[in-house]
This record gives C-alpha cells, sequence and structure tokens, in this order.
C-alpha cells in the first residue's frame, strides 16, 4: 500500500505494526483481503500515545482511510444495517462531542463512546430508508414522503454520511423514526479511541468488552482522570503494546504554541522563566499574547481556562455583567457546560435520550432561548451533528462562597447545567478552539503550592493541558482584569438543524 502523506520514522513503524496487527485478525491492508471475524477470541489491545505535535491525529486519519479502502465498513452511533458474517466494521470513538468534532472536522467520521455504547432503536417503517442509504436495500417506497424528499435524503448521505441527517432532510423529525435507546448487545470489530487520556478504568473495561481489536490513541503529558490517582488507561499497558510518537517536526515546525508546550519537558525550567519564554515569543509571533485582560467577547464561544473553581465562578459572574445578563435569566448566545443527567432510574429511556443527543456531563452548550413549554429551554449542542434541541433543563448559576447555586430555569428534572464562560483545564481535555485564552495568575498559584502530579509539578501538566487547547491563537492573561465586550451577545454565528429536537424529561406513572 502507498501512503500519500510522508510519515515520520515514528508515523511510519506505528503504521506498520497496526497494519500487523489487523492482518493478525484478518483484516489485510496491503492486500485489501478481508476475512470474517473469528467470535470469541479476547480483545487485542494497542495504544498509540505522543505528546501534542506527534502525528496522532494524522496517523489515526490515514490508518482509517487504509481501512476503508480495504472495505472495512466504518460504524457511527446513528445507525447499524442487519449483521452479515462476512462484515468487517471499524467505529472511530472520543470521550466527547466536541473531541469527536475536531477530528469530524479533518474528515474522521467520529461519534462518541457514548453513542456507540447505546444504540437507537428505529421505527421499521423508516428503517427501510436507513437501509436503503447504507446500500442495504432497493429504494422503498413510505407512505406520506414523496420521491422528492427521498432524493433530498440520499444527496444529504452521500455527502455527510448521516442517517439522522438524511432522514432531517427528508422531513422528519427524530422523534418520527427513532422510537428509543437500548444498550448495545452484539460486540463490535476495529475500534479507535482518540484523546484517551480522558478514559477512565470503566469506560476502558466497557470497550475491551466491546471491541475484539482496540487501538487507543492518548497524549501522556495531559491530566488524568480525576480519582484515578494520577494514571493514565495505557500507563500500566505492556511496553510492548506501546508505541510511542515523538513531535514531527517537518509537520509542525514553525508553531509557537507547540514550542511553548514541548518547553514544559524541561526539568529545570521554572515558572517565571516559562512566563518570559511566552513573553519573548509574543514580541515575535502574533499567534501568542501576553494579554494584559481577559477579552469578554471571546468567552461567550471560547471559555477562559482556568485551575481553582473559585476563579471560574468569579469571572464567569464578571462575563455576566459587562454583558447585562439579569440575574433571574438567561440572555441568548450565553455559553453552558452540561453537567449530567438529573432523572431517577426508572426513567433510563429519557436519559439515554437526552445523552444520545449530546447531553452528556461536559457537552459545551449555548443557549438559544426559552423552549415552548415551562421548564424547557432551546439549546445548540457544539460540535454535535444534529446540533440544536429543546430539553427539559436545570441551569445553574454558582455563586461567589455560597454553597447551594441560583436557578433561574428549572424543569422538574431533565439535563443539568452550569454556565460556560470560564472552565476548568480539567474540563477542557479534548476540545480545542481557535482562540484560547489562559488565566495564567491560577497556574503561578499553582506553581507556588509546589503540588506534583505523577512526577511532574502540576503547573506543567495544567500549562500543557491549557496551550495545546489552542488552534490558532494563545492569550497568556496575566492580569485580574475583564475587558468590556464590543458587541452584544448573538447566536447568528451558530448553525441551525432543520427543526429541534424536543426531549421529553417529565414525569410519568410508569
Amino acid at each position: 500500500m502507498t501512503n500519500a502523506v510522508q510519515f515520520s520514522d515514528d508515523q511510519a513503524e506505528a503504521f506498520d505494526r497496526v497494519t500487523e496487527m489487523l492482518r493478525s485478525v484478518g483484516v489485510d491492508l496491503e492486500e485489501a483481503l478481508l476475512t470474517p471475524r473469528v467470535e470469541g477470541r479476547g480483545s487485542k489491545v494497542l495504544a498509540v500515545i505522543g505528546k501534542a505535535g506527534s502525528g496522532k491525529t494524522l496517523l489515526l486519519a490515514e490508518l482509517y482511510k487504509a481501512l476503508e479502502e480495504a472495505g472495512v465498513e466504518t460504524v457511527s452511533g446513528d445507525y447499524e444495517g442487519r449483521r452479515r458474517k462476512d462484515r468487517r466494521t471499524l467505529a472511530i470513538l472520543a470521550p466527547t462531542n466536541k473531541a469527536a468534532s475536531v477530528l469530524r472536522n479533518r474528515g474522521v467520521p467520529a461519534t462518541t463512546i457514548h453513542r456507540i455504547l447505546y444504540t437507537p432503536v428505529y421505527d421499521p417503517e423508516y428503517e427501510k430508508i436507513a437501509d436503503w442509504l447504507a446500500g442495504n436495500a432497493e429504494k422503498p417506497e413510505i407512505e406520506g414522503l414523496t420521491e422528492e424528499a427521498l432524493d433530498r435524503a440520499f444527496a444529504f448521505y452521500q455527502s455527510n454520511k448521516s442517517i439522522p441527517g438524511a432522514l432531517a432532510a427528508a422531513g422528519l423529525r427524530g422523534s418520527d423514526f427513532i422510537t428509543g435507546w437500548k444498550r448495545r448487545e452484539e460486540p463490535l470489530d476495529i475500534g479507535f479511541v482518540d484523546e484517551a487520556s480522558m478514559l477512565d478504568e470503566r469506560q476502558f473495561e466497557d470497550l475491551q468488552e466491546i471491541f475484539s481489536t482496540l487501538i487507543v490513541f492518548g497524549d501522556p503529558a495531559q491530566l488524568a482522570p480525576v480519582n484515578q490517582s494520577g494514571k493514565m488507561v495505557f500507563d500500566d499497558m505492556a511496553e510492548t503494546r506501546k508505541l510511542i510518537l515523538h513531535r514531527v517536526h517537518r509537520q509542525t515546525q514553525d508553531n509557537p504554541i507547540l514550542d511553548l508546550a514541548h518547553a514544559l519537558s524541561d526539568d529545570s525550567l521554572g515558572f517565571e522563566d516559562f512566563e518570559q519564554m511566552i513573553a519573548d515569543t509574543a514580541r515575535k509571533d502574533e499567534r501568542v499574547v501576553m494579554a494584559q485582560r481577559v477579552e469578554s467577547g471571546l468567552m461567550a464561544r471560547s471559555p477562559v481556562l482556568v485551575w481553582r473553581n473559585a476563579t471560574r465562578i468569579r469571572l464567569i459572574h464578571a462575563f455576566r455583567a459587562a454583558y447585562g445578563a439579569p440575574a433571574d435569566e438567561l440572555l441568548p448566545g450565553e455559553p453552558l457546560i452540561c453537567d449530567g443527567i438529573e432523572l431517577p432510574l426508572k426513567h433510563r429511556k429519557k436519559r439515554l435520550d437526552l445523552e444520545a443527543r449530546g447531553l452528556i456531563k461536559g457537552a459545551q452548550v449555548v443557549y438559544l432561548g426559552p423552549g415552548k413549554r415551562p421548564g424547557f429551554s432551546r439549546l445548540h449542542v457544539m460540535g454535535a451533528e444534529d446540533p440544536r434541541v429543546s430539553a427539559a433543563s436545570i441551569i445553574k448559576i454558582e455563586l461567589p462562597d455560597e454553597e447551594e447555586p441560583f436557578i433561574p430555569y428549572a424543569a422538574r428534572m431533565g439535563a443539568a447545567f452550569l454556565h460556560g464562560a470560564a472552565v476548568t483545564i480539567h474540563k477542557a481535555q479534548g476540545s480545542q478552539w481557535d482562540t484560547v485564552q489562559v488565566f495564567a495568575p491560577d497556574l503561578w498559584a499553582a506553581a507556588r503550592m509546589g503540588r506534583v502530579e505523577a512526577g511532574q509539578p502540576l503547573w506543567k501538566r495544567l500549562a500543557y493541558v491549557a496551550i495545546t487547547r489552542a488552534e490558532n491563537r494563545l492569550c497568556w492573561v496575566v492580569r485580574n482584569r475583564l475587558g468590556k465586550p464590543t458587541e452584544p451577545l448573538s447566536v447568528a454565528d451558530l448553525r441551525p438543524a432543520a427543526a429541534p429536537l424536543e426531549l421529553k424529561a417529565e414525569e410519568s406513572n410508569d
């Protein structure tokens, strides 16, 4: 097989190792030959690890292309056709919608881990359309849908490969064709997992149960999941199961943000020296800024990254005050972070419905306005393929020095949200933004405390994660000040969906 890109030595070796592993399970990339998967084998696991700029995403993308060319079908969380004995499949996963959208923006059809763990149940009539779009059946005749509507669905699917999106293009709502969600029962074949540093042990075990071949891609310099003793799931794997990538200078040259991130690996580098390095870089390159204040205009779509919760809450209130937001309601355009689903266990189906639409813990959301029913909010889920929903919401605004938050909107139960104008660096993992503001006084506080995580000063891990969230521009904020906005909040920049999906989360008698 000939690769269109020129790999580094590390990448070429990793590609060959993965190719060898896939050949051992009946997927020959070089000859484009597939043999049926053997049932009952234990899971084969391999880890590809490297810091930012080492080419993990490029390698994942090229492996996906090679598998597609070999005839392996990509499985998303949207729909799965009838199982065939000779069928070989690949699922590409990320822990969050935002992380999955980063891959999708690079042409890799990624979905969230949750969307693979739980699968949609389709209405039998509309399942005929899904089978046809997936190439497993003839074009159906569906009562109430015209030929033109089916043609719109087909045209959409050819460019987007999303069954729900195609059905929406035909004029259908999610509640028309998806009747519920169920825990996956059938195992899957090959799985790629990006941002594996965010996985906890339970998720890793679930994935090994589902996939017979699992390859995880992670950054060992990031922050380990909370309550996991500073360890990542690949730390305890045998060295023979780890493929180490180093920085690819050819592909990441002239990138001052990556230069700063990699400088943190110098054991002798102190906080003051590092901040001076940022100042020196800022004088030479406009992609790095030594900012004297937080810019409120950026906070609506790119949260300020902080270490301490007290800082986060203080900045959120400063943001709301700068925009003149009333204390008892939200303005359209205010950012939110999903804090989980507040539903009793008996409402499992409703919980799955909310989560499957992207309202999982940590999801970034923008408030669009109140819904048509009391307690409902219209929302835009950042990074979701079908981003607009109307959901029963419990929106909490935390108060400085107060244990209990203020709740301007509260359904009896549903999706819970915190304000998202500022987030902790831990919660920012897996996300990227064009421009990132890092609140440096918090990192200075971490440096002064002298805390260590997994053998490295905590401030360095925090700085590394925060810096590498920036795709094109890094603002290192050195003073505790907030700049006034230059224009009011707006939602004009957000892509609308065909029709908002209404996600019910009301009490029932069952």
